[in-house]
């Protein structure tokens, strides 16, 4: 995965996303979503086949040729991930020659794209080259887990939230750290983030934390803890089931109010900055789906994500 993030080429928009807290995982099927259209004015995915990106996005006005250009790594399950096969849930990968992206920031985008009479695609491009993607107008909006920080929104604009998470820690099976009730019970250890995220901003809140140098991905937060090489690293509550089916050795500490990051993180729609009519319209659009509407769309996604 990559929300928590920041774009490497605004290396002042800084901090960044994440996604999922107030849901609760377990099995369910997505619902689609009917809404009246109201036109706006005129990358490890682990699947196989052809995944090269190209760079070659055009530019064009939002909506052009009536699509809906979403930017997304489409390699952050179960945010949004790369599959080989069309779907129910998938929109086309326009850029990567027959893939397609599924997730739940996916269901969002079609949701969104319907009420605004458009067809969503998406382009897969790196993290860090989203915000500038956008401002050259090689897609329309970001939808992958990014959260309007004060910082971002000097350069963009962003909708009302679609998601909120919050932070825990992760530890090995058998960690001093394992029966631990606050994350200042870390005080000393080593801690792991993901760069340019607030996965790794956060560590900060520990007092007296051996705060590593953050990597690039989760995956790699993942390997560094099950190598030993650090104490902890910090993990999205919303996909602890995800992880620890994954990784059985890992364990997920989630910690009572008050006793955890103070950090809970919106996710939010980002988009080029004067068009507020259409940031209206998808506001409109993010307030028909509701908080048990978005967990039903998010359970599917669970149970559908690869492994």
């Amino acid at each position: 995965m990559a929300d928590a993030r920041t774009n490497s080429t605004f290396e002042s928009i800084a901090s960044s996303c994440s996604r999922r807290g107030f849901l609760k995982l377990s099995g369910a099927a997505a619902l689609a979503l009917g809404l009246t259209a109201c036109g706006p004015a005129a990358q490890d995915s682990g699947d196989s086949g052809d995944t090269t990106a190209t760079d070659a996005t055009s530019t064009a006005a939002f909506g052009t040729d009536g699509n809906l250009r979403v930017g997304m790594e489409a390699a952050y399950a179960p945010y949004n991930w790369q599959a080989t096969a069309e779907s129910e849930y998938t929109i086309p990968i326009e850029n990567v020659s027959g893939a397609f992206a599924d997730g739940y920031d996916v269901q969002i985008a079609k949701t969104v794209a319907e009420g605004l009479g458009l067809k969503p695609v998406a382009i897969k491009l790196e993290w860090d080259g989203l915000i500038e993607a956008l401002g050259q107008g090689q897609i329309d909006v970001i939808i992958a887990g990014m959260t309007a920080t004060p910082e971002r929104q000097e350069s963009i604009d962003f909708t009302d939230p679609y998601y909120v998470g919050t932070y825990g820690l992760m530890v090995k099976k058998g960690s001093e750290y394992e029966n631990a009730t606050s994350i200042q019970d870390f005080k000393g250890a080593a801690v792991l983030g993901q760069k340019d995220t607030l996965l790794d901003t956060v560590i900060d809140e520990i007092k007296g934390v051996n705060h590593l140098s953050p990597v690039p991905t989760v995956p790699d937060q993942i390997s560094n803890l099950l190598a030993g090489s650090c104490d902890a690293i910090t993990f999205d509550v919303g996909n602890i089931a995800s992880m620890t089916e994954a990784h059985p050795e890992l364990v997920g500490i989630i910690f009572d109010e008050g006793k955890g990051f103070s950090e809970e993180v919106p996710v939010n729609i980002g988009i080029s900055k004067g068009q507020d009519d259409i940031v209206k319209q998808m506001n409109d659009i993010l307030a028909t789906i509701d908080e048990a509407k978005r967990q039903e769309i998010w359970e599917a996604a669970v149970e559908r994500q690869p492994e």
